[in-house]
């Protein structure tokens, strides 16, 4: 009870726990840094300290180069996401709905699946003209597969009670499948939607490692090409806060469109 009151009193004690373990990792990177702390296996002798990464995120702050970055970055990462979006829920849906698309789409899909996205980067490169387009194919990749699975599970595990009660009082398909599917499948699909996010960021930045000129994994790949050091954590920490960005983004608007979902509050 005591616990459950000092919470109740300090509305703000849990933002102040995660900030306290932000700012104690911050002070062990610098203590490890400062120390040229060799561990063995590892060793933090080339690590800049939190100082000279702070230096220079304001020299990128201040150069044209950031927008540049970030926008293609942004730009190749929602193009691929929104197609992974499109395919994901028709596909998520119509493997969940029907057996015989299962039986034609969830063989080839699981074959496809366990790939990394890495492995389709030399084959995207050779089926597309440009390597703008095998970057945004890898970002949709990433997503894809999340998406869809996610929005398998969501389908097949609405009641079936559910349909069944619609059916027999005169639902149609289009309304059984706006009224009870899509609500009942609407938090996998949602939690799918926040993974891929997260996966096409990782595959966006690996692919721009390979064969970009603009965009953060490029920055960050540069940055290590030409030592660099305290630009590979900036573009790390960039890659960081787009990602989270874009999840707490998605996860606000998945609260916002299934208000039955949000916790009741109770005093």
């Amino acid at each position: 009870m005591a616990a459950g009151r000092a919470v109740h009193w300090l509305p703000g004690a849990r933002w102040f726990v995660r900030a306290l373990s932000i700012f104690g990792c911050i002070a062990l990177w610098q203590l490890a840094s400062s120390l040229h702390l060799n561990l063995g296996v590892v060793t933090f002798r080339n690590v800049p300290p939190p100082n000279e990464v702070v230096q220079s995120a304001i020299v990128l702050l201040k150069s044209p180069k950031l927008m540049a970055h970030v926008g293609s970055s942004l730009w190749r990462v929602f193009a691929g996401y929104g197609a992974a979006v499109v395919f994901g829920i028709a596909f998520g849906f119509a493997i969940g709905r029907s057996r015989a698309a299962s039986d034609l789409l969830l063989p080839p899909l699981e074959l496809l699946r366990p790939i990394p996205a890495v492995a389709w980067i030399p084959l995207s490169i050779l089926i597309f003209p440009s390597s703008e387009m095998s970057m945004i194919f890898i970002t949709f990749l990433g997503a894809l597969f999340p998406i869809i699975l996610n929005t398998v599970h969501g389908v097949a595990n609405v009641d079936r009670r559910l349909i069944a009660s619609a059916r027999s009082l005169g639902g149609t398909p289009a309304a059984i499948l706006r009224e009870i599917v899509l609500p009942g499948a609407a938090p996998s699909i949602v939690t799918g939607l926040a993974i891929g996010m997260g996966t096409s960021w990782f595959c966006l930045v690996t692919a721009e490692m390979i064969s970009g000129q603009f965009g953060i994994g490029y920055y960050t790949w540069e940055a290590y090409t030409l030592q660099n050091y305290a630009d590979i954590i900036v573009g790390m920490l960039v890659i960081g806060l787009l990602g989270m960005g874009s999840s707490w983004l998605l996860t606000t608007l998945g609260r916002y469109l299934m208000p039955w979902q949000r916790p009741v509050v109770t005093r």
